[in-house]
């Protein structure tokens, strides 16, 4: 198959869908690899690099788009490039539609067969390459958080980790899956007051063991949300419903109880949010204030760390992606897993939450695909 690779073009956007240890590998499997000039430049992959990998540059997405039977990206696509996608192509990416109606029905309107990252399984029933940049997201969210806190980036000042004599921040991670799990690592690590909210017991369970009494473990409900918020200096949201829209745990409202300058995270930013008050940002203006409350809602947190985040994508997505180049759509018939990644195919909705979240009508992806 003819496997392309363009060039990211969301703002602030550095990593790149398959870098040159996975273009070898595809080129070994016998397959041809296209590669938009200069799409490597931000995790430091030269041209030559790719060329020497046995992948073909080429000087425009427009080559990229036209020459490839499938299209590897990071993130999702924008306008310019779902009207470059075309009846028959595979689209294998991060594409996070439950909050995005308009490139909902652009991939729809160009026919493509659309497999998203954020939606595939494993036997386990986790979500496998997510993980990786959520692994990433986590621990970046208690950076920002950091930064965000000082007086230099709008905070209320204060060092997140404290000194002797002077306490640590306090901070809150709604939701103890990966993006909460590895938050709360950094933030234990730098001494932080830490509070994990989740409304799973065994899962508060594993976590008490992991930390080992480090950190505080919460049943999330409304009202210790609203207790929590009131000591916080940072709330950190690590929500996820895989392929719907992220729930709103802190309303408007809520934020009154919270300190001055005191610091929101939204990691789900890409699913819509799980705080009232978020909208998407970028790393170029990530913050702004709603009620004297600092926001940081950056929707590609790991673009910042281009080169580790794109390492660990790939070593994630790699398997899939040599799967569907050899097998184009029978890889999804073939395997579940695979086609729980399934979100549209020819014209139709094939995820059920993005469906029902984009109040849009779904066809089931193995009635969609004529598996028996």
């Amino acid at each position: 198959m003819r496997v392309g690779v363009p060039k990211e073009i969301k703002v602030q956007e550095h990593r790149v869908g398959l870098t040159p240890m996975a273009v070898r590998e595809y080129v070994a499997h016998g397959h041809d690899v296209l590669v938009q000039t200069g799409a490597g430049a931000g995790i430091g992959a030269a041209d030559a690099t790719y060329l020497a990998a046995g992948g073909r540059i080429v000087d425009s997405a427009d080559e990229v788009f036209a020459g490839a039977e499938m299209i590897v990206k990071v993130k999702e696509p924008q306008p310019g490039e779902w009207k470059k996608l075309r009846k028959g192509q595979i689209l294998f990416t991060y594409l996070h539609l439950a909050p995005d109606p308009q490139q909902a029905h652009g991939l729809l309107e160009s026919g493509c067969t659309a497999v998203a990252y954020e939606t595939v399984t494993d036997e386990r029933g986790g979500l496998p390459l997510l993980a990786p940049m959520s692994e990433v997201a986590g621990r970046l969210a208690v950076e920002a958080a950091a930064f965000s806190l000082r007086k230099t980036g709008g905070g209320k000042g204060l060092l997140l980790g404290g000194v002797p004599g002077v306490p640590p921040a306090r901070v809150v991670v709604l939701g103890g899956g990966v993006v909460g799990t590895h938050a709360a690592r950094m933030a234990a690590g730098l001494g932080c007051e830490l509070t994990i909210l989740d409304r799973s017991l065994p899962r508060l369970r594993q976590l008490d063991e992991l930390f080992q009494g480090r950190v505080r473990t919460r049943y999330s409900s409304v009202a210790t949300i609203e207790e929590e918020l009131q000591a916080a200096d940072v709330v950190i949201g690590a929500v996820l419903i895989p392929g719907a829209s992220a729930p709103k745990l802190v309303t408007r409202a809520m934020l009154k109880l919270m300190r001055p300058r005191s610091v929101l995270v939204d990691v789900a930013i890409d699913q819509g949010g799980c705080f009232e008050t978020s909208r998407p940002t970028t790393h170029d203006a990530p913050t702004y204030e709603v009620d004297d409350i600092i926001h940081y809602c950056v929707a590609n947190m790991p673009g910042a760390v281009p080169a580790t985040s794109s390492h660990a994508l790939n070593h994630a997505t790699l398997p899939f992606g040599l799967a569907l180049a050899a097998k184009g759509e029978k890889a999804l018939i073939d395997d579940v897993h695979l086609r729980r990644g399934l979100n549209v195919h020819r014209g139709r909705v094939t995820c059920e939450p993005v469906a029902k979240a984009l109040k849009l009508p779904w066809v089931d992806a193995e009635d969609a695909l004529g598996v028996l």
